[in-house]
């Protein structure tokens, strides 16, 4: 169960399903968003490793999610437009989802049962939690929102040199 990660599709914000075995031999970071988020700025963070080290076999997925504070009421194609206005994000960005409840995605059931937060809980606290998957699909860790994307960029780094 560990490396189905590659099982799992989802649809693109422009409404493209992607399969996620497109991403084997990857170093791959999840991250559920938020465009209306105190923690909305790590976008421009996400964006800049992205842009640094996408050569080297990173992918950023973003989940937009407005399950917290509906801090993304918006539809598809606002945020979209969001995220490359106010933060010129290229990397891939998904139709929001669910990431808690009955109607969670299967990716992040899967993510959360992979990398369980603080005494093993497995719901999603807020936006901007990032899972981290490597280059087999393994789930090797789950970040805080509060970690911000150059906090993380070590264990991103040893990934895409093993």
């Amino acid at each position: 169960m560990n490396n189905d990660f590659y099982a799992f599709n989802a649809n693109s914000i422009n409404g493209v399903e992607q399969a996620f075995s497109d991403y084997q031999g990857k170093v791959v970071l999840i991250v559920n968003t938020a465009s209306k988020c105190g923690f909305t700025p790590q976008f421009k963070d996400l964006e800049a490793m992205y842009e640094e080290l996408k050569q080297e076999g990173l992918v950023i997925l973003g989940f937009p999610c407005n399950q917290f504070g509906h801090q993304d009421p918006g539809a598809d194609a606002d945020i979209s437009e969001f995220c490359q206005l106010n933060y010129g994000v290229s990397f891939p960005m998904f139709s929001k989802v669910d990431v808690n409840g009955d109607d969670a995605h299967p990716l992040f059931e899967h993510l959360k049962k992979a990398a369980p937060g603080i005494v093993g809980t497995t719901s999603i606290k807020w936006n901007f939690t990032k899972f981290l998957v490597d280059k087999e699909g393994h789930v090797v860790k789950r970040f805080a929102p509060k970690d911000k994307p150059q906090s993380i960029k070590k264990a991103i780094e040893k990934l895409l040199k093993a």
